[in-house]
């Protein structure tokens, strides 16, 4: 299947996220400037909306060429992304903001260790995984973390925000763009 167009300039919005395979129904997005699961992004979190990072590396909004993120609590507050890591290949995510409704599909998985900047950059960067190539394409990261695998590991680490070491990050493509 070749790529929509990109639908918009990816400029930072409010959105709602639907995830049918998870039954996740139109959970808000709120977009910030900064990285992801930092202090202003937790707070976001913690009232229970997702929250979308921008100002940095790659990160855009719905529908722009680079890398939306969009982080959830797994573990605490509405727990958005509790079944996130079951989120496989394939499956839709759907993105509706103001005109639009974007259709994702997921296409692989990979984590993220907040112990290793690099790790970091590669989450945050306009392609997932790939800090130094250029966005060709819109494409989606839904991240939460890896609290129960890490303590299933004996791993308690976690920094000042209660993020734990590793994150679970769900990488998908634009397939689809129509207006509402």
């Amino acid at each position: 299947m070749v790529a929509p167009p990109p639908s918009t300039s990816g400029a930072p919005r409010r959105a709602y996220l639907t995830v049918p395979a998870l039954g996740l129904r139109r959970v808000l997005v709120r977009p910030y400037v900064g990285t992801p699961d930092d202090r202003p992004g937790t707070a976001i979190q913690d009232a229970g909306d997702l929250a979308a990072p921008h100002g940095s590396d790659g990160l855009v909004g719905p529908g722009g060429v680079g890398n939306y993120l969009v982080t959830g609590h797994r573990t605490s507050s509405t727990r958005p992304f509790a079944e996130l890591p079951a989120l496989r290949p394939g499956a839709r995510v759907v993105v509706e903001t103001r005109g639009q409704r974007l259709v994702y599909e997921i296409t692989r998985t990979r984590s993220t260790s907040f112990r290793r900047p690099a790790s970091l950059r590669a989450q945050s960067a306009a392609v997932p995984g790939h800090p130094a190539r250029t966005p060709t394409r819109a494409m989606i990261t839904l991240s939460t973390c890896a609290t129960p695998e890490d303590h299933a590991a004996r791993n308690f680490w976690s920094d000042a925000l209660d993020n734990p070491e590793h994150r679970i990050d769900k990488i998908g493509v634009l397939r689809s763009v129509r207006p509402l």
